[in-house]
């Protein structure tokens, strides 16, 4: 049986246009905002919440069958927990000035909805496989809307990429201004809404 047939494959793929997380089930959009000002958070954020989501589907999946019903949420919330803690040590052991960057949003990821839903309505139906493709295709549709808001929010608010200078001096000679809307939180919600707009309107257009 291949590793991705048909089926893998729409698990891994579905949630990064048919079904974001972000954009159609409008979830998780905290840290969406919060740590979307440098493009650098926002891909660290997002390689924290792929190794928790794919590494705790997984994990729950293996021990579906020995969690009992009324305990179910407790243990799910114990594993997620772990690895959250443990992604947050490694950030604070090897990358300390990203890590104080990111402040308490690592640490959120426990309570991210997006990372409980899945667990909760997928790894614990499924096999690890599947589970793990899951997470894995969740946690990249999510990174993938925060790492598209942080290059706005950069380019337009600080004249940078991923901290690379790109709006050449000239211009600011010119007169040309940064936009400091886009590193304040309203500029979060304008970039999102936007990209939401536009993801709902593409799917609308594949539908019909």
């Amino acid at each position: 049986m291949a590793l991705l047939n048909k089926k893998s494959k729409a698990v891994l793929s579905d949630p990064l246009m048919n079904n974001n997380p972000i954009t159609l089930q409008v979830l998780g959009i905290c840290s969406a905002l919060a740590v979307t000002i440098r493009m650098d958070t926002a891909i660290v954020m997002t390689l924290a919440v792929v190794v928790v989501m794919s590494i705790s589907n997984t994990v729950i999946s293996l021990l579906r069958n020995y969690i009992p019903g009324k305990v179910r949420i407790i243990v799910q919330l114990s594993i997620i927990a772990s690895l959250v803690i443990l992604t947050d040590q490694f950030l604070k052991a090897y990358m300390y000035d990203m890590s104080k960057q990111l402040t308490v949003f690592v640490a959120l990821i426990i309570t991210n909805c997006i990372v409980m839903g899945r667990a909760e309505a997928f790894a614990m139906q499924n096999g690890p496989w599947r589970s793990f493709l899951d997470g894995l295709g969740n946690a990249l549709g999510y990174g993938m809307i925060l790492i598209g808001v942080a290059f706005f929010r950069e380019l337009l608010g600080s004249g940078t990429i991923y901290n690379f200078q790109v709006i050449p001096d000239s211009f600011y000679s010119a007169g040309y201004e940064n936009m400091g809307l886009m590193v304040l939180s309203p500029g979060a919600f304008i970039i999102l809404g936007l990209i939401v707009w536009v993801h709902r309107i593409a799917a609308k257009i594949e539908e019909d």
